[in-house]
């Protein structure tokens, strides 16, 4: 039987803690940055960890 492919698309966008916690990188960091506050860009830039019930699918896209 072939191997399980992970799905790419998800691969690119999350990635996977040591833990096993899946992280990704936040929102709305694209354009129309020096409209937003400086603490504002700070917050976003950072990486969130997704949620238990996005997780437990991503998980299954990723094959892990």
């Amino acid at each position: 039987m072939p191997k399980m492919k992970s799905n790419s698309a998800a691969s690119k966008r999350i990635r996977v803690t040591g833990t096993g916690k899946l992280m990704q990188a936040g929102t709305s960091m694209r354009h129309n940055l020096e409209h937003k506050s400086a603490r504002k860009r700070r917050a976003l830039s950072r990486d969130a960890v997704l949620a238990k019930s996005q997780a437990k699918n991503m998980k299954k896209m990723l094959s892990k």
